[in-house]
């Protein structure tokens, strides 16, 4: 009988990198996170507050109402 053959496991990938190049590969990713982070901040901002330029008010409203109210826009939404 004939001896049986042993698989050999798939290849194997092997990274060598020095202290300094996983130095700059943690500061990188740092800074892409951090820029994500700062731009996701300032999307969710922009979303949420109202536009102030569309709705204007004279003086002489400002000085009847005493208060300046700012009203947000409704808009249709399809069901």
């Amino acid at each position: 009988m004939a001896a049986k053959r042993k698989k050999k496991p798939g290849k194997k990938l092997k990274f060598e990198l020095t202290k300094s190049a996983v130095a700059g590969i943690g500061v990188i990713t740092f800074c892409l996170f951090l820029w994500m982070f700062l731009l996701g901040v300032w999307a969710g901002q922009s979303l949420l507050l109202p536009s102030y330029g569309k709705h204007m008010v004279t003086t002489q409203e400002k000085q009847q109402k005493g208060l300046l109210v700012i009203k947000a826009e409704k808009r249709a939404v399809k069901k």
